[in-house]
């Protein structure tokens, strides 16, 4: 997964696979999803998110599987 901000523009991509894009959907007037040729989500673009979403702070969190059966 990538996640690049693009400042100049303030647009968030967020990356979540290598296949390449072959649609994109307008979820609305500033989030757009692209799929690939299986209609899976392989990038979201977040237009004015600075507006939207707080830029200023990017946490990453991962919890591992429990390893108990």
């Amino acid at each position: 997964m990538r996640i690049t901000y693009f400042e100049e523009t303030d647009t968030v991509s967020v990356e979540l696979s290598n296949n390449p894009s072959v649609e994109t959907r307008e979820l609305n007037e500033n989030l757009y999803i692209d799929l690939d040729n299986e209609g899976q989500v392989v990038s979201i673009i977040i237009e004015h998110a600075w507006q939207r979403a707080d830029m200023r702070e990017f946490c990453y969190q991962c919890f591992p599987a429990s390893l108990e059966s």
